[in-house]
């Protein structure tokens, strides 16, 4: 289970809030869909914020949207015509580490006592905390767009809600073999730093790149291509967890999910265990 701690910094108290926020109902999906999105900004972050608009300027659709601070957050949370994109730091319970991480929550309004008691559309892990935000800024695009395609599916099903999360997307793990992936070679464990390496493991189609090419493929919706995002712990630790998803640049889909607990045998980074999983198909 993890825990939200609201990046609220003058008007609300930093604060840990116990438990998972709730899925929405069919009715607060409803909601959703004819909400004003507000995205949050951050109070002492110009890269941050500037990456957030710019990705929400080139990919929203599914609502419109403005750009607020902090104390209209405060004033508008209760409102449910109104829904929200913020940025929250995340731990979970089990982590003895205490690893802190930031998620990008897409939340609706509902006149709740608590930031984790309001409903949750969608939330993806972004970057561990303290992480220099160049290191993930790129991506905001390709994840806003899944965002958007995770609401419109529960919105089009809303029995889809919570199920699994986002482990629901491993429903297309056997595609995976039929597109290209893209990764940048930190995003990879020590076992799979050279392309011989992985092709030992994986056959099919993959390449380590630059932060350029995914960004090009990204901005390109480049055709049957996946590119590979990654969080884990800064440096080399040996403990915490690592997160790793697979993104569609053309359809926006997820097609991989998976996470593992840092330690020795596992270190940050894809695995082998997670190519010869996609292989198997």
């Amino acid at each position: 289970m993890r825990k939200l701690l609201a990046v609220i910094l003058f008007l609300i108290p930093s604060c840990f809030l116990s438990g998972q926020a709730p899925f929405p109902s069919a009715g607060e999906i409803k909601q959703f869909i004819g909400s004003k999105t507000c995205v949050v900004l951050e109070e002492g972050n110009p890269v941050y914020n500037g990456y957030i608009r710019k990705a929400m300027n080139e990919y929203w659709k599914i609502t419109p949207f403005e750009f607020i601070g902090t104390s209209d957050f405060s004033s508008r949370r209760t409102d449910p015509s109104f829904s929200f994109i913020i940025l929250t730091e995340t731990n979970f319970e089990s982590d003895k580490s205490n690893s802190v991480f930031n998620f990008l929550n897409l939340l609706q309004g509902k006149a709740v006592a608590e930031l984790g008691e309001m409903p949750e559309i969608c939330a993806i892990p972004l970057s561990f905390a303290g992480e220099d935000d160049m290191e993930y800024g790129y991506k905001l695009g390709a994840i806003l767009s899944f965002m958007q395609n995770h609401a419109k599916m529960i919105s089009d099903d809303p029995s889809l809600t919570g199920r699994r999360y986002l482990k629901y997307y491993n429903r297309n793990n056997s595609k995976v073999i039929t597109r290209k992936v893209l990764v940048k070679e930190e995003d990879l464990s020590p076992a799979l730093k050279t392309i011989e390496q992985i092709k030992a493991i994986y056959r099919y189609s993959i390449e380590i790149v630059t932060e350029e090419i995914i960004v090009k493929a990204i901005q390109e919706r480049a055709p049957e291509t996946l590119i590979l995002h990654k969080v884990g712990p800064a440096g080399e630790s040996s403990q915490g967890f690592c997160f790793k998803m697979l993104i569609g640049t053309d359809d926006s889909d997820m097609y991989y999910y998976n996470q593992h607990k840092i330690d020795k045998s596992n270190p940050d980074g894809l695995l082998p265990a997670d190519l010869k999983r996609l292989a198997k198909f």
